[in-house]
C-alpha cells in the first residue's frame, strides 16, 4: 500500500493536511471518531478508480490545533467550508463516517452546490430520547475500541504508534481529536441535523453496520425519511466504520465490499446515483 501525495492549506491560522491519491473524477472523504491517523486499505479501495481526497478536519489529525478557535456550531460548519474549497472538493462528491459523515451532510443542506452526490456511514448528529445513541465520550479508554470496530484490534491497530513517530507527540495527537469532535457535539451528541436533511438534494447512500453499537439501525430510516433527495439505504454485518482497519492485507474483503458500495454509486453506473 503505497502512501498519497499530502498537502497543506492554511484554515484560520492553523496547518491543514490534505491527501490525495488515485485517478479519476474526485471523490471526497471526511473521516469519522477520531480522524485519521493514517492512510487506511479502505481509501486504496476508493483511488482504484477515483481521486480521494481527504482533508482533515480541524483538531483532528493532520488539522493541528483548529478546532480551538472554534466556538459554535456556525463556526465549525463555515471552518469545515473552508476545507471542502481549499481541498478542491467544490462541487465533487463527498463521503464520510460519523463526525465526517454528519458535516458532509451538513455541506450539502446549506451549500448544495458544493456536493454532487454523498455517501454517509453512520452520521453523528441525531438525539432520540426514546433511543438514544451511546455517548462515545463518556466512555473509558479500554471500552472505545469494542465500541468503534466489530473487531477491537482494528481499532487498536489504527491507534497504534507508527515507526518513526514521536512518541509523547501521539497520544497527545489523538486526545485532541476526541475533544475536537466533543466540541462539535456536545451535548448528547445533538446537533440538531435532522431539522436540514430536507435541504440535501444530492442523491445520498446511507451505510450501516449492522453491529453498530454507536448509532442505533433506527436512525437509518429516520435520515432518510428527512432527506431531500434521492436515497438509497445500505446495511452490512460487519462495519463501524470502514476506515478502521487494519494494515494492508488485513480484512481485504470488508474493504472491498464497503469500498465498491460508494464506488458502485459514486461513480457513473445505471442507477439513481449515475446521473
Amino acid at each position: 500500500m503505497s502512501e498519497p501525495d499530502v498537502s497543506t492549506v492554511d484554515i484560520n491560522g492553523f496547518p491543514t493536511r490534505i491527501w490525495r491519491k488515485g485517478s479519476g473524477a474526485p471523490l471526497g472523504f471526511l473521516a469519522g471518531f477520531g480522524g485519521l491517523p493514517r492512510w487506511v486499505p479502505f481509501l486504496d479501495r476508493l483511488a482504484e478508480r477515483r481521486t480521494v481526497i481527504v482533508p482533515s478536519l480541524p483538531g483532528f489529525p493532520g488539522g493541528d490545533r483548529g478546532h480551538s478557535v472554534l466556538d459554535t456550531h456556525l463556526d465549525w460548519l463555515l471552518a469545515v467550508r473552508q476545507v471542502i474549497q481549499a481541498a478542491g472538493l467544490q462541487g465533487a462528491d463527498l463521503a464520510g463516517s460519523s463526525v465526517g459523515a454528519s458535516m458532509a451532510a451538513e455541506m450539502a443542506a446549506l451549500w448544495p452546490e458544493s456536493v454532487r452526490r454523498l455517501a454517509l456511514i453512520a452520521p453523528f448528529g441525531l438525539y432520540d430520547e426514546a433511543e438514544p445513541p451511546l455517548d462515545p465520550w463518556a466512555q473509558r479508554a479500554d471500552q472505545v475500541a469494542g465500541l468503534m470496530c466489530a473487531d477491537p484490534e482494528t481499532w487498536k491497530a489504527l491507534k497504534a504508534v507508527p515507526e518513526g513517530a514521536n512518541s509523547v507527540e501521539w497520544p497527545i495527537e489523538q486526545t485532541r481529536a476526541v475533544e475536537a469532535s466533543a466540541r462539535i457535539f456536545w451535548p448528547l451528541g445533538n446537533t440538531r441535523l435532522e431539522k436540514r436533511l430536507p435541504l440535501v438534494k444530492a442523491p445520498t447512500l446511507l451505510l450501516w453496520g449492522e453491529q453498530d453499537r454507536v448509532m442505533p439501525r433506527s436512525y437509518a430510516a429516520r435520515i432518510a425519511a428527512a432527506l431531500g433527495g434521492p436515497h438509497e439505504i445500505s446495511h452490512h454485518s460487519r462495519r463501524r466504520p470502514p476506515g478502521r482497519t487494519r494494515p494492508a492485507g488485513y480484512g481485504g474483503r470488508r474493504n472491498a465490499v464497503l469500498g465498491g458500495m460508494i464506488q458502485c454509486r459514486l461513480i457513473p453506473v445505471p442507477s439513481p446515483f449515475s446521473t
